[in-house]
């Protein structure tokens, strides 16, 4: 009988077997992309990251045989349990060889961590929270992901199902050429027309001059818009800060809408370009000159991830997103952009799946959030 133990992960080494252990699982998978490294292991809280300042994480690696074959971490998200008035733990970064027993011994470890602290619910996989990578690709195993999307292979949904897990909500990525533009359902630009005629409605880029407020402006009304939003919750001060200035580095001002009325910001989208083809190149690394490779020439990139189109909520039904998005097909065009996808966007979101849906966007990856946890607990939702 092999023999399986788990680790917590409480020194350097352990760190590297964590993180490295990805690297060993896709070795030879063409659709893998790996993660940057620095961030990763910011998002680990292995480098200090601003999300870890008032919430728990103890990481853990499976070994079998002595052989490392899969890690897991345990998470508590003290502002989501405040907001929502529960007491849920979640999961995060789990990779695993198709084994039921180290899946098992992951999170039955996993939660006896949480159960430590009081906590016997467990959703995920958020690696860390819903504000980051997140969800489980259950569908769409045919080609890489876009930029900050999640991969996995396609046996870890069964490893989980079988181990207790249950679906709680799923996440969908749509598809878009731009020569589809040409064809879009009349029914939109009439919504589109009717809003601005409606309102006083001020449209512009990101102003390079004043990059860092309009960075700063996005993620305000990011944390605004988002407020009713299934499983949402506001990031803090300082993660704003800290995400503003990894986004000054990647946002393209062209990619971006700022809406105004009334001289106020109260609605934005901005796409990022899919770097994944050459963080794949840089094998994640950016020093000392992949940070070069990953900016150099961006032109020649043609697809885009359009990953938050967000208008705060007393507009969100006027129409103002299409206006947002519209503005922003003539700058798409002149960069060369062919592909985009909208993702992710809640099975719950049933405002942006139908006007993608009508948009003739494809459904082509389907991501899942799961929970495990008392029966009463699956009734209740």
């Amino acid at each position: 009988m092999p023999e399986i133990s788990i680790v917590a992960v409480e020194n350097k080494r352990q760190q590297k077997q964590f993180m490295q252990f990805a690297w060993e699982l896709y070795a030879g998978d063409p659709l893998w992309i790996p993660p940057l490294r620095q961030n990763h292991r910011e998002m680990l809280n292995y480098d200090p990251h601003p999300f870890y300042d008032n919430n728990p994480i103890q990481t853990f690696i499976a070994l079998k045989d002595g052989k490392v074959a899969g890690r897991v971490a345990a998470l508590i998200n003290k502002d989501h349990n405040e907001r929502y008035k529960e007491n849920r733990g979640f999961f995060g970064f789990f990779e695993c060889i198709n084994d039921q027993e180290v899946c098992g011994a992951l999170f039955d470890t996993a939660r006896a961590w949480l159960k430590e602290h009081g906590i016997e619910q467990v959703r995920g996989p958020a690696n860390p929270s819903l504000n980051h990578e997140c969800g489980m690709l259950v569908d769409g195993f045919d080609e890489s992901p876009m930029f900050m999307m999640t991969y996995n292979p396609s046996y870890y949904p069964k490893l989980l199902e079988d181990y207790g897990f249950r679906k709680v909500e799923d996440m969908y990525a749509f598809w878009g050429h731009i020569d589809m533009l040409e064809t879009l359902d009349p029914k939109l630009k009439f919504i589109a027309d009717e809003s601005k005629r409606r309102f006083d409605v001020q449209l512009r880029r990101f102003d390079k001059k004043n990059f860092d407020k309009d960075v700063r402006s996005f993620l305000d009304v990011y944390n605004k818009s988002l407020v009713g939003t299934w499983g949402f919750v506001p990031m803090t001060e300082a993660e704003m800060e800290h995400s503003s200035k990894g986004l000054k580095q990647l946002i393209i001002p062209e990619l971006t809408t700022i809406c105004e009325i009334d001289g106020k910001v109260i609605g934005s989208v901005f796409g990022l370009l899919d770097y994944n083809p050459r963080i794949k190149l840089i094998d994640g690394k950016l020093f000392p000159f992949g940070f070069i490779r990953l900016l150099w020439n961006r032109k020649k990139i043609d697809r885009l991830r359009l990953l938050s189109a967000n208008v705060v909520p007393e507009y969100q039904r006027w129409g103002i997103g299409l206006v947002i998005l519209d503005r922003l097909v003539p700058d798409l065009k002149a960069w060369g952009i062919k592909e985009v996808e909208f993702s992710w966007v809640l099975e719950s979101n049933h405002l942006s799946r139908s006007s993608l849906e009508r948009g003739g966007a494809k459904r082509t990856k389907t991501y899942r959030m799961y929970d495990y946890g008392p029966a009463e607990d699956a009734a209740a939702e």
